[in-house]
């Protein structure tokens, strides 16, 4: 098996800057209509939109290595880390180190990448782990380093990187390219292909012994949000999340050789989608807002706290949508009230109402 490292044309990727040209433009429109919006949130809703892209990021990259995380503990450690009011509850090493990881590149997107840079997040992300040779430094073993699947009896090799000794020459020349190839820097590329190139390329080196996914989805969303006038994550984690098996199959196969227009394009639609979701986001703080303002001094302390926690589960609310029981769980109002309440609720235009008897679910409405 041949892989691309080993091409002696290696690293010279191969694409048609044409093919992906039209998501390039997209991406740019998405992005100034992003920023444009944020603009008309009040600054908690900014903040809560900040935090809420770091902390799905950081759970969903960490969940496709198959490591599940406390959203709470992942959402008040990055509150904490900004400045913002969290709960003071106990925060695990993994938890904080993704956290932490997740501000600190929101907070130097727009700084050089070096190799100290990624030794400290290295050091983030291997946070509690005590199993690696080297934590905060590439990989020195020498026997090979391969993503493997099956029983070692009928073990598949995906991929094999390049071996240790040449880690360091290797990722020298990665990171020279990614500053060349930055919106400031003397050839600088469209943000999808340079993101797309970026997290391949971080890939195949494979430098670290653990944690090469989750840097090089930082990396890419690094990519993506340079030469912005304000700091925007993408969030396109929450994408290879939501396609994962894809996610593996599109980057094997793009680790086999140098022409990598199939891999950009899936990449872009993975962008675009990501961006698609922050957009629900903001248009629904923006709702958000409208209709708490509508409601103020119209409704109680019960109907208020209601609606707050279904806020807090986000565009998509509730799965199943919200119950009586739920109500009365969240409020602490009888079964009479509840159903007083949530009429009311409904005759005020802040939910609506679907099926009937036990069936019947609440929605919120934003506009």
């Amino acid at each position: 098996m041949t892989w691309n490292w080993q091409d002696p044309d290696w690293p010279n990727f191969r694409w048609a800057a044409e093919r992906i040209s039209a998501y390039e433009l997209e991406f740019a429109q998405k992005a100034g209509v992003l920023i444009g919006s944020s603009r008309h949130l009040v600054s908690a809703d900014r903040s809560q939109l900040v935090v809420d892209l770091m902390s799905r990021s950081a759970l969903d990259s960490s969940e496709i290595e198959g490591e599940i995380l406390d959203r709470d503990s992942v959402q008040a450690s990055v509150r904490r880390q900004l400045g913002l009011q969290a709960d003071h509850k106990r925060v695990g090493a993994a938890e904080e180190g993704i956290a932490t990881l997740m501000v600190d590149l929101f907070e130097t997107l727009g700084e050089p990448l070096d190799h100290a840079k990624l030794f400290h997040w290295h050091l983030l992300v291997m946070a509690g782990d005590t199993d690696l040779q080297v934590v905060g430094g590439y990989r020195v073993h020498e026997e090979p380093m391969q993503i493997v699947s099956g029983p070692d009896y009928r073990r598949k090799v995906h991929f094999e990187a390049p071996p240790s000794a040449g880690v360091r020459a290797e990722m020298d020349r990665f990171l020279r390219w990614f500053a060349d190839s930055a919106p400031s820097g003397p050839n600088p590329l469209t943000p999808i292909a340079r993101a797309g190139i970026a997290h391949l390329w971080f890939e195949t080196i494979h430098p670290f012994e653990d944690g090469n996914g989750r840097l090089g989805r930082v990396i890419a969303e690094k990519a993506l949000s340079q030469g912005r006038d304000r700091a925007m994550l993408t969030g396109i984690s929450s994408t290879f999340m939501q396609n994962r098996s894809r996610y593996y199959t599109e980057l094997e196969a793009a680790s086999r050789g140098l022409d990598i227009d199939k891999w950009l394009a899936w990449f872009a639609q993975m962008t675009l989608a990501a961006q698609d979701q922050t957009v629900a986001w903001v248009s629904f703080l923006i709702g958000k807002a409208q209709l708490m303002s509508s409601l103020q001094g119209l409704i109680n302390t019960r109907q208020e706290k209601v609606l707050i926690r279904l806020f807090r589960a986000g565009p998509q609310g509730f799965i199943g949508g919200l119950s009586a029981e739920n109500y009365r769980t969240i409020s602490g109002a009888t079964s009479a009230t509840a159903t007083r309440d949530l009429a009311d609720l409904v005759e005020r235009g802040a939910l609506r109402r679907t099926g009937e008897r036990k069936g019947t679910r609440y929605w919120l409405t934003l506009t």
